[in-house]
Order: structure tokens, then sequence, then C-alpha cells
């Protein structure tokens, strides 16, 4: 089959290019994936999406958007791409149902954080297990939270929670943090910030939501339960790229490579979103590099014509 814009994710990013792109009159496939709408689709309350003052649930969100782009003409199809030849055009995609040929390429396979794999934590997404305070610090107000980290996001993330929360501990494996001097010297100078080295969770336990945790102290053995509403988990993301490997320019971490109109290093092929976006990494900033790369897409495919 021969198409002329294939995009690849249905989160907010592939969700809005497809939006722009069908409203080009591009026809766009949209290759929804293994999850539709992408990470948002797992969190329960969103309340800093413009246009929505009274927030909305995070699958509410995805739904409307897809229902927008489908309403312009842009056609979802419930496959997952397992493999792509972009060595020439039109590119080649391999998906669950067939064989595809595209013009034009957007790419927005988001980003996965890492999970710690330990019992209960995903039983619990949504219900107190977190990995964007931004989207739920604001659930946390005056309640016990700990945060899972020793690097830069965990810090930058733990003192923002301190805007809510009444004590935001911050747990890390190792006896010493790799987050930068001055974020360390914040934290350690905020009160509501508790820094505990040594330590893992073991077991995040609770009753329809969380309630506590287990904690072990690597070091000694010992584990004691503790109480808490909130665990926010900043141990990285994993971009989910890998289908791209050898194929596009990434850098170290897997991320994309793209330009400032989000150009890849393979004409013709786009990337919006969390694929390479390491930054920001919020549902709003997603969705206008959607429409970025949509716009870019229309442009690229005009000199064709």
């Amino acid at each position: 089959m021969s198409e002329k814009l294939a995009i690849i994710g249905s989160g907010p990013a592939g969700l809005t290019a497809a939006i722009y792109a069908a409203r080009a009159f591009l026809d766009p496939l949209v290759f929804v994936g293994p999850e539709f709408g992408g990470q948002i689709a797992i969190t329960t309350e969103v309340e800093n999406y413009p246009g929505f003052p009274n927030g909305l649930q995070g699958p509410e969100l995805t739904a409307a958007m897809r229902e927008q782009a489908e309403k312009f003409g842009a056609r979802m199809v419930e496959e997952t791409v397992d493999k792509v030849d972009l060595s020439s055009r039109p590119f080649k995609l391999t998906s669950s149902s067939g064989a595809y040929e595209v013009d034009a390429l957007i790419i927005a396979t988001g980003a996965s954080p890492r999970r710690l794999g330990v019992p209960g934590e995903d039983h619990f997404i949504g219900r107190g297990v977190s990995y964007c305070a931004t989207c739920d610090g604001f659930f946390f107000r005056n309640k016990e939270i700990i945060v899972v980290g020793g690097g830069d996001s965990a810090f930058q993330e733990g003192l923002f929670l301190t805007k809510f929360g009444s004590r935001v501990r911050i747990v890390h494996r190792r006896d010493e943090f790799r987050a930068g001097a001055m974020l360390q010297q914040r934290a350690k100078s905020n009160p509501k910030i508790e820094l505990v080295t040594n330590s893992v969770i073991e077991r995040i336990d609770g009753n329809g939501k969380v309630a506590d945790v287990v904690l072990k102290n690597l070091k000694t053995g010992q584990t004691s339960t503790s109480p808490v509403e909130g665990v926010f988990v900043f141990v990285g993301h994993i971009p989910n790229t890998q289908l791209f490997q050898g194929q596009l320019a990434m850098d170290h971490e897997g991320y994309l490579t793209v330009d400032q109109h989000l150009h890849t290093s393979v004409p013709g092929v786009f990337a919006a979103g969390e694929a390479h976006d390491n930054w920001f990494k919020q549902a709003i900033t997603s969705a206008g590099f959607g429409c970025m790369a949509a716009m870019e897409a229309e442009k690229f495919l005009s000199q064709d014509a």
C-alpha cells in the first residue's frame, strides 16, 4: 500500500500531527501502536492542558484528539510498526498486518519512563505512583511524598513537589547523589526535603491507592514500612526509538537528533515529541512539536508536486 504520509504513534504529538496533516489534505495514516494515547493516557487527571479549566482525564484528552483528527480525514490503524527501511523513498514500513510505502514519515513514538520493577508499582500507577511531578504534584497537597532517584531530574522534581507535599524524601540507592551541586544545596536547605541514601523501595502497598512503601537499607539489609501517599519515580526515560537504530542519527541515550524544524538525519523523516525531546516532556509541548512536524512534512511533500 502506498501512502503520502504516515505517523507512528498516537500520543499528543502523533495525534496533533494527524490533525494538522489531515487539514492540509495529506490523508495521513496513523499507526496507533501498542498503547493508544501514549503516557498521558494512563494519567488520571490532567489539569495543566490549556482550554480545560476544570481538568479532564488523560484518556478523555487523547480520545478527543483522535476524534478531531478523524473528523478531518486522518485514518487510524490499530497496528504496530515492526520494521522500517529508510534507505530510500518511498520509505518501507512493515506492521503487524502488512507492508506500506510512504513518501514522508513522522515519528511520534515517545519515551517510556524507567520503572523500578517492584511489586505494586504497576498496580498503583495513577493512584499514587507517578512519573511526572508537573502533571500530578497538585494532587498531593499536605501529603507524604517519596521521590526515587539521584540525578538532576529527581532533585528538580523533588524541589517542585515541596510546593505541595508536607514532606518530600528523595531516596537513592547509592551513598552519593549525582545531581548538580547547586541542586543538592537547594535541597539540603529546604526544610521539607529529607535525603535518604543507600536505600531502595522493595514494595508499594495500599488499598485502592498508595498507603505505604517498604524501604530497604542496602548497607544494613534492614527493611522498614513507611507511610506515604505519593511515589514519584525519576530514574530516567527510555526513548521508544529502537526501531530506528542504525538508520537515524541519535544521541547516546537513543533520542532522535533533529534540527530546529524537526527534520531527522533522513530527508522526509520528521520527529515529534519525546522521541527527540529529552527536556520538556509535557503533553502540550509534544502537541506543539506534532504541529511543527506536520507543517514541515506538508512543505516537504509539496516539493514533489
